[in-house]
C-alpha cells in the first residue's frame, strides 16, 4: 500500500477537527470529501477509512507511540505500521521505530481497555452491567459498520430495489430476518444514486428496522413517534401503514423536523404530521390520543460506537447518568399520550441494563399496573449490526 501526501495531510486535517475542535467524525470527513472533487472513490475510502480507523484506536496507538495531543502525523504512522503498510520518508515519520512499535502492540494484548481503546470509566461501566458479555460485545464494537439500506416499499419492493442496484453494478445481500434491509458487499457513496434521489432507499442500520415493526402500528392507525430527529424509522413506519392513517412526528429539535419533511417527500410518505415539542402543553394536548406510541429516547448511544466510533472520546459518566433520568422523564410523561389499550415502545441504541430493561422495570412500578410488559428484545453488536433494545408495553387503564 502507498500511502500519498496529499490523502494523508487530508486525515490529519480531518483529525484534528475531531479531536481538538471536537467535531463529529461523520460531519467532518463528509466537509473534507467535498474539498476536493478531483479525488477518486479510492482517494475517499483511503481518507474516510483512515480516518476511522485512527479514531477508533486513538488510545491503543497512543500508548504504543505515545504522542501529543495534536501529533496527527506520529498516529497516521503507528496505523501504517499497523497495516503493515510501507512508511513514507517523511519528516513527520523520522522518529518512528516499527520494531518498538510491534513490540508494544504485543504488550498491550493483555490490558483489555488499552487493546479495545476505551476509556477506563466506560470499561468499568461496560463490565459492571454486562458481565462476561461485555468482552464479547466491546470487540464487536470496534468492528466496521456495514452499509444497510431499508427498501422503501412505498415506491418498491426489495426485490426490485436489489435488481435496480446490481444492475448499476452496487451488488448487495438480503438478509432473510430483515424484510426490508440490502446489505452492501462493499462500502461506497450511495447518496449519489437514482434510486436514492428517487425515494427508493433511506440508509438504516439492520437493528434499527426491527423497531418500527415492532410496534405493530396497522394502517390506518393514529400514531406519534414522539422522539422523531430526523425521521428514520417514522418513515419506516409510514411504509408499514402504506400511507394510511396518521403519523405525528415530534422532537424538540425544529431543525431536525425539516430534515424529516424533505426525506418524506423523497420517500412519498404522506401521512406524516410534524410538531416540536414546545413545552408539556405540546404532549397535556395529545393526552390518550395514540393507538402507537414510539419512544426512541435520547441514550448513551453505545450501541452505535461501530458506526460512531468518536462517541467514546465525547462521552463521560456524569452525561450517561443525566440521560437516563431524561429517559425516565420522557418515558413517565410522554406514555399518557397513549390510548388505554395502545402499545408503546420504548427502544435505545444503548446496551447497558440500566437504560434498558432496568429502565422499564422502573418505569412499570411507578405506574400502579396501568402499563403492562409484553414484550422485549436486545440487538447485540455481536450479532453483526448496530446494538439496539426495544420493550412493547400495552396501557391498561
Amino acid at each position: 500500500m502507498k500511502i500519498y501526501r496529499n490523502l494523508a495531510a487530508a486525515v490529519v486535517d480531518a483529525l484534528g477537527e475531531i479531536f481538538l475542535n471536537k467535531k463529529y467524525a461523520d460531519k467532518v470527513i463528509e466537509k473534507v470529501l467535498k474539498s476536493n472533487p478531483k479525488w477518486g472513490a479510492r482517494d475517499r475510502r483511503f481518507i474516510a477509512e483512515t480516518t476511522y480507523d485512527i479514531v477508533r484506536w486513538h488510545r491503543l496507538f497512543k500508548t504504543v507511540a505515545p504522542a501529543a495531543d495534536d501529533d496527527f502525523w506520529k498516529l497516521l504512522g503507528v496505523w501504517c505500521t499497523w497495516k503493515q503498510a510501507e512508511l513514507p520518508a517523511w519528516t513527520e515519520f523520522q522518529n518512528l521505530n516499527r520494531k518498538k512499535i510491534l513490540a508494544a502492540f504485543d504488550e498491550v494484548k493483555s490490558d483489555r481497555k488499552t487493546r479495545e481503546s476505551i476509556p477506563d470509566w466506560l470499561d468499568e461501566l461496560g463490565a459492571a452491567e454486562l458481565g462476561p458479555l461485555w468482552d464479547t460485545e466491546l470487540a464487536a464494537l470496534n468492528t466496521e459498520a456495514p452499509v444497510v439500506l431499508r427498501a422503501n416499499t412505498l415506491k418498491i419492493s426489495r426485490e426490485a430495489l436489489q435488481q435496480q442496484l446490481a444492475d448499476d453494478s452496487v451488488e448487495s445481500k438480503a438478509p432473510r430476518d430483515f424484510p426490508d434491509a440490502l446489505i452492501l458487499k462493499q462500502r461506497q457513496n450511495i447518496f449519489g444514486r437514482p434510486q436514492f434521489k428517487d425515494g427508493l432507499f433511506e440508509v438504516q442500520d439492520a437493528g434499527s428496522q426491527l423497531i418500527a415493526p415492532f410496534l405493530q402500528a396497522e394502517p390506518g392507525h393514529r400514531v406519534i413517534d414522539a422522539c422523531a430527529g430526523g425521521g428514520g424509522k417514522t418513515l419506516h413506519l409510514a411504509a408499514l401503514m402504506k400511507n394510511k392513517g396518521r403519523i405525528i412526528a415530534m422532537d424538540t429539535e425544529g431543525w431536525k423536523l425539516e430534515e424529516l419533511k424533505k426525506r418524506a417527500r423523497r420517500a412519498g410518505a404522506a401521512n406524516i404530521e410534524t410538531r416540536i415539542i414546545e413545552s408539556s402543553k405540546t404532549i397535556k394536548r395529545l393526552e390518550s390520543s395514540a393507538d402507537r406510541l414510539l419512544l426512541d429516547v435520547p441514550c448513551s448511544g453505545l450501541g452505535v460506537l461501530k458506526r460512531n466510533p468518536d462517541a467514546k472520546w465525547k462521552l463521560s459518566l456524569d452525561f450517561v447518568n443525566r440521560v437516563k433520568e431524561l429517559q425516565q422523564q420522557v418515558l413517565t410523561d410522554y406514555s399518557a399520550m397513549v390510548k388505554p389499550g395502545g402499545l408503546l415502545v420504548y427502544s435505545t441504541c444503548s446496551l447497558l441494563p440500566s437504560e434498558n430493561e432496568k429502565q422499564v422495570e422502573r418505569f412499570l412500578n411507578a405506574q400502579n399496573n396501568s402499563f403492562e410488559l409484553l414484550d422485549q428484545k436486545s440487538i447485540r453488536p455481536s450479532a453483526g449490526f448496530d446494538g439496539f433494545y426495544m420493550a412493547l408495553l400495552k396501557r391498561k387503564a
